[in-house]
């Protein structure tokens, strides 16, 4: 079993870029030890021959004729922009 100690959280939080106060170190260390024993037992798994799957119940997703359109709808698209110009969404130059 692996265990974490408060200093070992502290530079995974610092790595993480997550401010923990020092307070909250050792039950940060502490779930981190619980998902790092997780992982140990999930290892144990034997899973020699079991093929990946994509869900838990068998289905086949569902396809759509793959077809090549304008959308037809400019006029809502543009509804929302705040300001649109010759069909098109009009932005602020950013770039001198």
């Amino acid at each position: 079993m692996s265990q974490i100690d408060p200093e070992t959280a502290r530079k995974v939080a610092k790595l993480a870029r997550i401010a923990v106060p020092d307070a909250d170190l050792p039950r940060l260390a502490q779930e981190l030890s619980g998902i790092l024993t997780f992982m140990e037992e999930l290892n144990a798994v034997d899973v020699t021959g079991v093929e990946p799957m994509v869900s838990v119940s068998p289905m086949r997703l569902k396809r759509r004729a793959d077809g090549v359109t304008d959308g037809g709808m400019q006029d809502k698209v543009l509804a929302n922009a705040p300001d649109a110009r010759e069909g098109f969404f009009t932005v602020p130059k950013v770039v001198e």
